[in-house]
């Protein structure tokens, strides 16, 4: 039944039980696409609430840009945690469902119940470290991206002083992996193997299911020899701040970060270059002003990394747009959607500073993502690096061609072919002076060629890819 609009303006609420509907699929075809005809589409059918199918379960869609802050800002009435969901605990979710798997792993993002205040609390206090401008552990962290991401860059330049290159695979994937590693303090370039692994993960191919074996189990002698050996990494901090988490939470929690600064960074650095260089007036002038950060809130208000967050929950039978949302029902709340609602984008001024502030991509509320500062800081320095060491960049294929590649979750470039030409090193601003702390940031070079993180990214080149 579609919602329809009463005298007034008012909203009839359709008291229709979600398991009694008939949604369309999300997952499509067109979503792969365009995935914002699809949010028009649902949007004009139903409003700013939609019944959707995810891959065989039927959800909850927030479209709208008020109703995702109603959702976002409000944990007690929203709350995560799949014990909260009623489709689940009845036995109607079924135990194949392919999202399982990445809502399962019980980490700081998915978890809900009396834990989870415990456990942000620890993380924001292993985060603080990296995230406080001041302190020398957030220096030294951006001086390990400045090197890493021109460590890249100088490996890319092999290949040749002007060539063809794809800056996805080969600069924006593998740099936050690379910074992750350093936050883990995995010794010298031991963590490149598990890095292919999250890579492996990630694209959900498959052997994604043994690499993520090898990956957790990599992770878990890791987290041993921390708790061991506390270091000045972050699963040392958050032992220290959470003593009783044991070898298996701990594990989960660094699987966790990986997630949060990989794929998410590497895919707003790659949309932050594809709209510097794709021609937009506005985005160039911001940039060169030095407002790096500033065009990265643009990018994120039409193309937000993370498109979708993991469920929440009605706590109890809430009006939510046209809908009536029953108890325990699941509620996935689409930052991408949110940001075209017209509602929202009709007031956001292409030339204004400020709006563009209100975007969703780290979330809102109290659960918002507790490592934004820092993927921001690798984003930010990443996307810096490129356009100081390249003298001219440009796209290898029309920006309207560009291979996209979608899941439930997230939405980035398979790849991002460029013809490019490095500056001369005389042209190249210098990289930051490396601050004490920073002295032994990369890795021994004859260790890291040896690994398969630097095999991949030298065969690469190799092949002209």
């Amino acid at each position: 039944m579609e919602s329809q609009v009463g005298e007034g303006g008012s909203v009839d609420v359709d008291d229709t039980r979600l398991e009694d509907m008939t949604p369309e699929p999300l997952l499509t075809r067109d979503y792969e696409t365009r995935p914002s005809l699809v949010y028009e589409r649902l949007r004009h059918r139903h409003g700013p609430v939609a019944p959707v199918d995810l891959l065989g379960v039927p959800a909850w869609l927030v479209l709208g840009y008020r109703e995702a802050l109603q959702v976002l800002q409000d944990d007690e009435g929203w709350p995560k945690g799949l014990e909260n969901w009623r489709a689940r605990s009845e036995g109607r979710v079924p135990a194949d469902w392919p999202l399982g798997p990445s809502l399962e792993v019980n980490h700081v993002l998915i978890q809900g119940g009396s834990g989870y205040r415990q456990l942000r609390t620890a993380w924001d206090a292993a985060l603080k470290p990296f995230q406080d401008p001041g302190h020398p552990q957030a220096k030294r962290l951006r001086a390990a991206v400045t090197a890493y991401a021109d460590e890249l860059i100088t490996l890319i330049g092999q290949g040749g002083t002007t060539g063809v290159a794809d800056l996805s695979a080969q600069f924006s994937r593998p740099l936050p992996l690379m910074v992750a590693s350093h936050l883990l303090g995995f010794p010298g370039s031991q963590g490149d193997d598990a890095l292919m692994d999250m890579w492996r993960v990630l694209d959900a191919g498959p052997d994604a299911e043994p690499a993520l074996a090898r990956l957790l189990a990599t992770l878990a002698e890791l987290a041993e020899v921390k708790l061991k050996e506390p270091g000045e990494d972050f699963p040392s901090y958050l032992l220290a701040a959470h003593p009783g988490l044991s070898l298996d939470e701990l594990a989960r929690e660094l699987f966790m970060l990986l997630g949060m600064t990989s794929d998410h960074v590497g895919i707003l650095i790659s949309n932050t270059v594809v709209e510097v260089i794709s021609g937009e007036a506005g985005v160039r002038a911001t940039l060169s002003a030095g407002m790096v950060r500033e065009t990265m809130n643009r990018v994120v208000m039409r193309k937000p990394p993370l498109v979708n967050f993991v469920p929440r929950f009605a706590a109890r039978d809430t009006p939510l747009g046209a809908y009536t949302i029953r108890q325990g029902d699941p509620v996935w709340v689409s930052s991408a959607a949110a940001h075209a609602d017209p509602l929202f984008a009709d007031h956001v001024a292409a030339g204004s500073t400020i709006s563009t502030r209100a975007h969703l991509s780290w979330g809102a509320g109290s659960r918002q993502c507790p490592a934004r500062e820092l993927a921001s800081t690798v984003a930010a320095v990443g996307v810096g690096r490129v356009f100081e060491r390249f003298a001219h960049l440009d796209l290898a294929l029309p920006a309207d061609q560009l291979p996209w590649r979608s899941s439930p979750f997230m939405r980035g470039l398979r790849s991002l072919p460029v013809r490019y030409e490095l500056a001369a090193p005389s042209a190249q601003p210098p990289a930051e002076e490396p601050a004490p702390e920073a002295a032994a940031v990369v890795p021994d070079r004859s260790a890291r060629q040896r690994s398969s993180l630097w095999r991949y990214l030298t065969g690469l080149i190799r092949t002209g890819r």
